[in-house]
């Protein structure tokens, strides 16, 4: 058949149209995507500020309102004006319960511009698939089942609990110790009811590391010479003891015998068991431990290896495969590769093993290679995890390993020595998991009960008990899983929070090693109460979370109980914070502490400390008042200038000489002086009328790119002068090496910008005639148009093209917007490929 393809109107998702059957009749069909969640929960507008709530309002009186997940995408009007007049609509989203969930908001937003069914006439469908397969795809659509409302209800049941919860604990201790220390470095000391156990279990162990006195013991080690040029070195059966007396005793009395007598041999044959099949626990773990990838990265990537078609669905907590699973078909997909190939045609024809039973969850399959692939097609993390994938799958449909173990015991004097030998006698999956082959070793000499060797020599060594490590990634994932914290999806979410909030530091072998900040919060939080940072209470909450998805739980019940939980624990975590003070005064300075000195406070006239520790701040401790800045830049005095409205001295931000820069008022950034303004607005958005520094005096015209922003001279940015967007990350250069440039109070007639005064020195003026002035629009002035060049993070504008080619229009001022903007990247789209299997 025919399919055409076309972007949606919010140039994000694919449509493509074709025609086929449904349901034995024929009929046209749309099919496209969505990115991810359609929306989010949040609460309603009034609710979201720090400032005027009181936290604790937070747990049941605050509505909350579900809003776009990515308002730029306008995914609502997309799915509703693709979905407008159709009779049916099948629901092609992952299939998990984040999946579920989303199938509804897509519902939510299509159902009333469908056309209406009639009274018995089934309209919504829903399709379960593990693998974009022509197999799987068309199985899926010959079995289209309903989407299951109570999943998606335990999606929006742990949306609220963790907004609710997360939010009232992070504002109330993000102000609180904010507001009494300088040096805390992060920006947000957020708390989350999964977050938070993860950190614990950092913190455990960092303590244990600490508490840990070494012990010294001391262990026997024996050497006999089986043929005079080999030696056997011998483990004593005691292991170590503790006593150097003692220890020094048995050396005694081993070295007064001569020779050392085989008491027994015996010989074992053993096996080492393939692996079970690949759950997304086990490839996080191997990939942090093995392949040195983060679990959100990793994570990542193999979402974006499963909707390219390479693997199987990789959210999945399943080790074992369903009879039906077509394990021959995925196997023959890899007979090409030179990796495997000639592993893989020796299991084809000699017959593959069924692999091991391991646990159902009733969820997808185990993450299995769903088509060949080299490295030069994926390249770099892509192939070294689909290569994993790839052996780990082979693995488990080969033979175990077996080897032969012999045991030799000796013994000299009274006391027993053991020897251990292993002998691969067939290396089964071990061949395609090299890593995990058994070790090489010397072997054995032939020996029989009551054969006598000469000692070589025996000696004490003395040791110490060592402390344990740091936890790594991979060991952290298993504590995870193993107390119910977060889900196969969410984990690699929460490890990549507390690092990113500086809670933990990521070290060689991403060993997680806790920084201050993360083990003062976690001593606090048992001080005050240990529930809020044990695994206990939210493992309880996940086994009900998914006690609602089985529909055995009702979900407004299940909300109440547990926020009523947490909103008294909240209550008495505010009434003993001083326990958590008192740790956050020996390890933290105070505010007045911190700092250097920087600007005067307007009120005072004293100098103000800026603390440059995130997030960077001004502090008055005369005042004792607290001034947030901009983030993500340098700060520094703007010219011992001051405020016309409060005299506070303004302060200069710039994001780097590429970047832009520009003045704020202190006081103003944090209290806006008028009714048009917002707390975080610098001088280049303030609405002063006569204040040189305002965007009143120095604005330029519209912004080239977005909707609201204006273009605002960068009075400090001579002589490579600039103007910036007050909005977005437009910058456009002009004037290089002018010795002067200031905005006129006149305007064009042509596009309602400012006009521009600029002065060149003469000897560098580029002006025609030699002139050394002159004043026009930099958007329209023929004059100007080789002077005037746009800079952006991303792409440049067809209006400037750094002083070649023809300029393009006119009237690119206040009054109008340019046409012709490029679209935003586009996401890659896997409905794509799915579409291409009904074609």
């Amino acid at each position: 058949g025919n399919m055409s393809s076309r972007k949606g109107l919010n140039g994000a998702c694919s449509v493509h149209e074709y025609t086929g059957s449904f349901i034995g009749q024929s009929a046209h069909f749309k099919m496209t995507s969505v990115c991810g969640h359609v929306m989010t929960l949040d609460f309603i507008g009034k609710y979201n500020s720090w400032d005027k709530v009181d936290p604790a309002e937070l747990f049941s009186k605050a509505p909350t309102e579900k809003k776009e997940a990515n308002p730029k995408l306008t995914m609502v009007k997309f799915l509703q004006v693709e979905g407008r007049g159709c009779d049916c609509i099948v629901l092609w989203l992952d299939c998990d319960k984040e999946g579920e969930n989303i199938c509804f908001e897509v519902l939510d937003a299509v159902l009333p511009v469908m056309n209406k069914p009639r009274s018995t006439e089934r309209t919504i469908y829903r399709a379960k698939f593990s693998s974009i397969t022509d197999t799987d795809i068309c199985n899926a659509m010959n079995h289209l089942g309903e989407p299951n409302r109570n999943e998606a209800l335990s999606v929006d049941a742990r949306q609220e609990l963790d907004l609710r919860i997360g939010c009232a604990f992070t504002r109330f201790q993000t102000k609180y110790f904010q507001g009494k220390y300088g040096n805390l470095d992060s920006s947000l000391i957020s708390f989350g009811p999964c977050q938070t156990p993860t950190l614990g279990f950092c913190v455990e162990r960092h303590d244990k590391i600490q508490s840990f006195k070494p012990e010294t013991y001391w262990v026997l080690q024996a050497k006999v010479n089986p043929e005079k040029e080999s030696s056997l070195t011998l483990d004593w059966d005691r292991v170590r003891v503790f006593d150097r007396e003692i220890a020094q005793m048995f050396l005694n009395i081993t070295k007064m015998a001569k020779e050392a007598k085989v008491e027994s041999v015996s010989k074992k044959e053993k096996v080492k068991q393939r692996p079970l099949a690949l759950n997304t626990v086990e490839m996080l773990r191997v990939a942090s431990a093995a392949l040195g990838m983060g679990p959100q990265h990793a994570m990542q990537i193999a979402e974006r290896l499963y909707t390219q078609g390479y693997i199987s669905y990789p959210r999945t907590e399943t080790t074992h495969y369903p009879e039906n699973f077509d394990l021959k078909g995925c196997l023959r997909q890899q007979t090409n590769n030179p990796y495997w190939a000639e592993t893989v045609k020796a299991l084809l024809s000699d017959g593959i093993n069924r692999p091991r039973k391991g646990h159902d969850a009733g969820d997808h399959p185990p993450i299995t290679p769903m088509r060949a692939a080299t490295e030069a097609e994926l390249g770099g993390d892509g192939w070294r995890l689909y290569e994993y994938i790839t052996r780990h799958f082979i693995a488990t449909v080969s033979a175990d390993c077996k080897y032969l173990q012999t045991t030799i015991s000796f013994s000299i004097g009274p006391e027993r020595f053991t020897c251990i030998g292993k002998v691969v006698t067939s290396p089964g999956f071990t061949e395609i998991m090299p890593w995990h082959s058994i070790p090489l070793e010397e072997s054995l000499p032939h020996c029989e009960k009551g054969d006598l060797f000469p000692i070589g020599e025996i000696k004490l060594l003395e040791k110490q008990t060592s402390p344990p490590d740091y936890l790594t990634e991979a060991e952290l994932i298993t504590l995870m899983e193993k107390h119910g914290i977060g889900t196969d999806a969410s984990i690699p979410v929460h490890i990549n929070n507390i690092c990113q909030r500086n809670y933990v530091t990521v070290e060689s072998g991403r060993r997680l090693k806790p920084t201050n900040l993360g083990i003062v919060l976690v001593h606090g939080y048992y001080k005050i109460d240990a529930e809020l940072v044990l695994p206990t209470i939210r493992s309880a909450v996940e086994k009900q979370l998914n006690l609602i998805a089985l529909g055995k739980a009702n979900y407004h019940q299940v909300l109440e109980h547990t926020l009523d939980i947490f909103k008294r624990k909240f209550h008495y975590f505010v009434d003993s914070i001083a326990g958590m003070d008192e740790l956050m005064e020996v390890s933290f300075s105070p505010l007045a502490a911190t700092g250097k000195p920087l600007s005067r406070c307007g009120k005072c006239h004293r100098f103000m400390k800026y603390i440059q520790a995130k997030p960077s701040r001004l502090h008055c401790s005369h005042c004792d008042d607290t001034y947030s800045l901009p983030q993500n830049g340098t700060i520094k005095l703007y010219k011992e200038l001051r405020c016309p409205l409060d005299d506070f001295e303004l302060v200069l931000w710039s994001s780097g000489s590429r970047g832009k820069s520009y003045p704020l008022c202190p006081y103003c950034y944090n209290h806006p002086p008028f009714r048009d303004m917002k707390k975080g607005m610098g001088c280049n958005e303030c609405t002063h009328p006569t204040c040189q520094h305002s965007l009143s005096m120095l604005g330029i015209g519209q912004c080239v790119e977005c909707e609201n922003g204006v273009l605002v001279l960068d009075s400090t940015s001579g002589p490579k002068w600039k103007m910036a967007c007050n909005k977005c990350n437009v910058i456009v250069h002009f004037f290089e090496n002018a010795h002067k440039v200031r905005v006129s109070p006149e305007t064009c007639d042509l596009c309602d910008a400012a006009l521009v005064d600029v002065d060149f020195n003469k000897a560098k003026s580029p002006l025609p005639g030699d002139e050394t002035q002159h004043s026009g629009c930099i958007f329209c002035d023929p004059v100007f148009q080789d002077l005037v060049e746009l800079k952006h993070a991303a792409m440049r504008h067809p209006m400037h093209r750094g002083g070649q080619g023809k300029r393009q229009g006119r009237g690119r001022g206040k009054g109008r917007r340019p046409g012709g903007r490029l679209n935003p990247k586009k996401p890659k789209d896997k409905m794509a490929a799915l579409a291409a299997y009904f074609v």
